[in-house]
């Protein structure tokens, strides 16, 4: 893989993600809704307003636009600006460190950056999984939040809650992007090079990179959406007036709650649209950063 400095990787990672997020922002919207309803009641027992990833998207449209499809988008570009920014600079100190020709490296590599991101660009996903869920009243599953837009939520919260209140659900936050990143990041660069060895196509190639994406987000998929439901959960809860939760007191509790009252299975609500938006926003970020990152290494050859 081209080699650039770590402060290049911190933009090339950032607008390669945010560019990937305006496309994939409406499934981030579907596997949202997807993700609280019914929470904490035993499947069967609540009326299913969203079925489905086609019948979701259209039930969104419906009730609130077509626009309704891209809420949270302000809050979504920022979240990936922020933690993948910090993701892959962190990333690529390690890699010049050697961290990732050691055994496992990579997988170290890819869960501490992605934990200093995740941490980094908590405030950012609290206030884009509270908007995203919100939508008229009929429609309406788990806590409505009413927040008029990014910076009015961040000043709500900072108000009522204080700037602890900004990194509620960070708990949950940061294991999930631990182990997305890791194996994301782990899986890419192996399943790109494995592809190169191949040489089924040319080696410069950008289908060399989707290749690699492909792959990579089967492996983010699996090991991520427990996690994801968690961490929609928790940003999503409505709190108290000394600012904790009222459904959850944190991951273990919400992964236990959701177990005994939703059944096991409810870890993988959204499995469907998770993968939809989780698939085409790995293929597309890594894309992105693999060509950026190349066209950044020629760049600074030819003019040095």
């Amino acid at each position: 893989m081209e080699t650039v400095p770590p402060a290049v990787d911190l933009v090339l990672g950032a607008s390669a993600c945010c560019l990937a997020c305006v496309f994939t922002n409406p499934l981030e919207v579907v596997k949202t809704r997807l993700q609280l309803q019914g929470e904490l009641q035993a499947r069967g027992t609540y009326p299913r307003l969203y079925r489905g990833f086609v019948a979701s998207v259209v039930a969104v449209a419906r009730a609130d636009g077509l626009c309704g499809l891209q809420k949270g988008l302000a809050a979504g570009l920022l979240y990936q600006g922020l933690m993948n920014g910090v993701r892959f600079y962190c990333y690529s100190l390690a890699c010049q460190a050697g961290l990732s020709q050691q055994p496992g490296g990579t997988v170290v590599a890819g869960a501490v950056a992605g934990a200093l991101g995740a941490f980094v660009g908590s405030p950012a996903y609290l206030v884009k999984t509270q908007l995203q869920a919100q939508t008229v009243a009929a429609m309406a599953v788990g806590h409505q939040h009413h927040h008029q837009s990014l910076l009015g939520a961040l000043e709500t919260i900072w108000r009522q809650q204080g700037l602890a209140g900004l990194w509620r659900g960070v708990g949950g936050a940061v294991p999930r992007v631990m182990v997305g990143s890791a194996a994301q990041l782990a899986t890419f660069a192996s399943a790109k090079a494995w592809v190169q060895e191949q040489q089924w196509l040319p080696e410069d190639s950008w289908l060399v990179a989707l290749a690699g994406g492909m792959i990579s987000s089967i492996a983010v998929v699996a090991v991520m959406t427990p996690f994801d439901v968690v961490s929609t959960r928790l940003y999503n809860q409505p709190v108290d007036g000394a600012g904790r939760g009222k459904l959850y007191g944190g991951l273990a509790d919400c992964l236990v709650k959701i177990w005994r009252q939703e059944g096991p299975l409810a870890l993988y609500k959204g499995l469907g649209p998770v993968y939809l938006r989780l698939g085409p926003h790995t293929v597309l970020s890594m894309l992105f950063w693999d060509e950026l990152r190349k066209w950044a290494w020629r760049g600074h050859h030819q003019g040095s």
